[in-house]
Formats: C-alpha cells, sequence, structure tokens
C-alpha cells in the first residue's frame, strides 16, 4: 500500500468499532493509515469513549443504547469534516457504516464482517449461538453485558489459541449495549427497523463488503447474503471474502492484507466518483 499523494482523493478516514469492543480495536489500523498520511478518526459509540477499565465496572451508561442514536453519533463526526471521508466499520460498524453511505455520507466505505442488515432471514448456527445468551432473555434489552472469555474465543478468538484469544479479550472487550443486538434480531419483523437499508440507492457512494472465511458471529454466507440485496442498485456495490479470516480480522496475524486491500479499494472507487472526494482548485 503505497502513501497518500494524490491531493484529489480523500485524505480522512473514519473507523467505526462494532458491539463488544470500542475504537481501540482499530489501533492497528489506525497507525498503519496515519503512517501512510492519512488522518484517521476512531471514536467509539456514544458513552463508550472513555476509560474502558471504567466502562467494564460500570456499563449502566451504555444500557438502552440504541443503533439510531450511534448513527446518529457518526454522521455528526462526518458533517463536521471539511471533506467526504471513506468510511471503514467492523461487525455492528460495518452496518453502521452502510446506513451513513446511505444517507449520502463519505466519498466510498467498507464493512467488514457486517452485522445483518434487515432482509436477511436465515442466519446460520454459529451466529445464533453467539446471540442466544443475550436474546433468551428479553430483560436484556436494556443491559449492557461483556462476552465471557470462552464466548469471546468462540466468536472472535477462534483462530487463536486460548491464551492468545484471553490476551485480546483482556486489551479490548468491554460490555456492549445489547439493545442493538435485540434491533439486530427483531429487524424482520419491525417495519421501521433503523436496520433497514435502501437496496435502490443509486446515488450512494462506493462501497465494499468484506467477509471472513471463518467467521463465527457473521459467517460469509451472511455477508455475502447482504451484498446481494444490492444488486439492483447501480452504485458500485462489491465483495470480498478472505478465506482464513475470523471476526477478529482487525488484529489477528494477517491483518495487514485485509487493510491494504480495504484502503486500495475505497481509494480507487472513491477517485471514480470525483464529485465526492477532494476538488483541485
Amino acid at each position: 500500500m503505497s502513501m497518500r499523494t494524490d491531493p484529489t482523493t480523500p485524505d480522512t478516514i473514519v473507523l467505526i468499532n462494532g458491539l463488544w469492543m470500542t475504537a481501540l480495536s482499530w489501533e492497528h489500523w489506525a497507525k498503519r493509515y496515519s503512517d501512510r498520511g492519512y488522518r484517521v478518526i476512531a471514536r467509539s459509540w456514544p458513552g463508550m469513549e472513555g476509560d474502558i477499565e471504567e466502562l467494564r465496572r460500570d456499563p449502566s451508561a451504555i444500557a438502552g443504547l440504541g443503533l439510531s442514536e450511534i448513527v446518529d453519533h457518526y454522521e455528526g463526526i462526518i458533517q463536521d469534516l471539511e471533506q467526504p471521508p471513506i468510511i471503514m466499520g467492523h461487525s455492528f460498524g460495518g452496518l453502521i457504516t452502510q446506513i451513513l453511505l446511505d444517507r449520502g455520507l463519505g466519498a466510498a466505505g467498507v464493512a467488514i464482517d457486517p452485522a445483518p442488515v434487515k432482509g436477511i432471514f436465515v442466519l446460520p448456527f454459529s451466529t445464533l449461538k453467539v446471540s442466544f445468551p443475550v436474546l433468551r432473555n428479553p430483560r436484556n434489552d436494556q443491559r449492557a453485558q461483556a462476552l465471557t472469555p470462552e464466548q469471546f474465543h468462540y466468536a472472535f478468538g477462534n483462530n487463536l489459541s486460548e491464551e492468545e484469544s484471553r490476551t485480546v479479550y483482556e486489551r479490548y472487550a468491554v460490555p456492549g449495549p445489547d439493545h442493538v443486538l435485540f434491533q439486530g434480531a427483531l429487524a424482520n419483523f419491525n417495519p421501521h427497523s433503523p436496520t433497514t437499508g435502501d437496496f435502490h440507492n443509486d446515488e450512494r457512494a462506493p462501497w465494499l463488503l468484506s467477509a471472513g472465511g471463518t467467521d463465527h458471529i457473521v459467517p460469509g454466507s451472511v455477508t455475502e447474503a447482504n451484498f446481494k440485496l444490492y444488486r439492483k442498485s447501480k452504485a458500485i456495490t462489491d465483495y470480498k471474502e478472505f478465506p482464513e479470516r475470523s471476526h477478529y480480522t482487525l488484529g489477528e496475524p494477517g491483518w495487514e492484507e485485509v487493510a491494504d486491500y480495504a484502503l486500495t479499494w475505497a481509494v480507487e472507487n472513491a477517485a471514480a466518483q470525483p464529485d465526492r472526494g477532494l476538488q483541485t482548485t
């Protein structure tokens, strides 16, 4: 991946984390991109931007936090920028990226292992296994809980040893607002679900969906089904699967390949839509 030298392409990258993580999960990608001349903005969901240890001790401030509030949070960040950025999101952050692009934001977007958009009706066993401990109790809808180390190993670190996964867990894992998970799970029963995508939006920015072949939370089949929902849109939409990647693709060995592919694709496709990028004078 080359240094940023073209003044006609976006100079800013907005990184959006997923559930059970904070913006710290992007630390490797953020450094790699900033070292190449990009301004990188990696901010956590509202109410989750403080000390991680404090959030672990008392997550009550984010109990009940919903997807619409999170999307609005990032829209405000992007609206404050002088030019449209590249937007990248992981897991629920990938779904948030889709929604932001539908709102007309961004020069290009990359959704990495994105949480399912409304319209995907069949989820594999591994996805249900991760979600069931939360969804089995309706009272959890207004709670914020973390995965156990064992649940995290299955959900995120299945390509790692137990010891390696535990190290990742201790650095990154935090409680997440269960309400977001309920919103995703019940999307197809809610006519006004915040996970709704505009599958016929011809005006949005180019968008890449990236999948991991060994991902337990969002298997490649789910990301590919998401991609196919947009097949009637005239806007640029692409799909890429990395066969040996888990849901912890942001940090497990080999993350550089995924990061470089995402940025190269975004820069090239943003350049193909010059009215969304920087303008030369």
